[in-house]
């Protein structure tokens, strides 16, 4: 039986874990991946504060370290089913149930699919959703990113350590990423742009091979050739388990007031799963100290 049970090992999961510690509260973060979430994931970060540069698994090492230090129990494993109303609130695992007075989901979010022929085909032979992780399996070899925001652009500039080229296919005329990120993609002599086109197949049989892109302004057809490609339309919330507890909207996000508080008592969420403006690392961490606070609060009253 533990005063809170957090739902997520990623930076939201970690620093509210960090809060409710050392606030003397029997905490615990179950998590089903590595810790530190999509922070593994990421080669450098450049935008938390007091890290001019800092490498996403260092960075997850440190916040996993400090929470084991002050107190906050780890379990490898991924909730299945949730009782959240009433006391005490049960978590259901494979190997068991979890029980707790207050829960904090930060489960976070994974990359959304196309939905287009070939991608679930070809997943692992030359798709990806992450150039960290695959990047270096193309070394000289033309690849497609398909996307125009920060993670799109920056996952292209990273490949092109690799690639012999980067093209960056985007359903606009313009990037979305932010400046500093446009004009290192703009800088880049690696990097290729095609506007105004979305993907309809993904071609290949083995492996991939190119890339067939529609364009949106004159219905015009081509094939991109590619050894790879690497897909970035956003990403979709890890909440189905949650699914008729009352507290998601109708995209599977968790929605919350300014206290990540839900309409149920004692349950708050925290990072990426939630409905947020912005989902960065930083936002994530913060998200996770205030609900611990008021989880804190919360308690308190039983």
């Amino acid at each position: 039986m533990y005063d809170l049970a957090i739902v997520g090992g990623g930076p939201a999961g970690l620093a509210a874990g960090i809060y409710a510690a050392r606030a003397n509260l029997k905490t615990i973060i179950i998590e089903r991946g590595l810790h530190g979430g999509q922070m593994q994931n990421t080669l450098d970060i450049e935008n938390y504060p007091g890290f001019e540069n800092v490498g996403g698994p260092e960075l997850s090492e440190q916040m996993y370290n400090q929470a084991l230090k002050v107190g906050v129990e780890w379990k490898f494993g991924e909730v299945q089913a949730a009782q959240l109303e009433g006391q005490p609130k049960t978590l259901q695992l494979r190997d068991g149930v979890i029980e707790a007075n207050s829960v904090i989901l930060a489960t976070g979010a994974k990359p959304r699919r196309l939905g287009v022929p070939g991608e679930t085909e070809l997943a692992g032979r030359g798709v990806s959703y992450c150039a960290t992780c695959d990047g270096a399996f193309f070394e000289d070899l033309d690849v497609i990113v398909i996307g125009g925001g920060d993670s799109a652009v920056k996952e292209a500039l990273f490949l092109t350590r690799y690639a012999k080229t980067v093209t960056i296919v985007h359903r606009r005329d313009t990037l979305r990423a932010e400046a500093i990120l446009q004009d290192r993609a703009y800088g880049n002599p690696k990097i290729r742009f095609v506007w105004n086109s979305q993907v309809e197949r993904i071609e290949g049989d083995s492996k991939v091979s190119g890339v067939l892109v529609r364009s949106i302004k004159d219905n015009s057809a081509r094939v991109l050739p590619a050894s790879g490609v690497f897909i970035y339309v956003g990403v979709k919330p890890c909440s189905d388990f949650l699914m008729g507890s009352g507290i998601l909207d109708e995209q599977g996000y968790i929605i919350t007031g300014a206290d990540m508080a839900t309409s149920i008592p004692g349950v708050y969420a925290a990072g990426d799963v939630r409905t947020t403006p912005l989902r960065q690392i930083v936002s994530a961490a913060g998200d996770g100290a205030v609900a611990a606070m008021y989880a804190y609060q919360y308690l308190e009253t039983l």
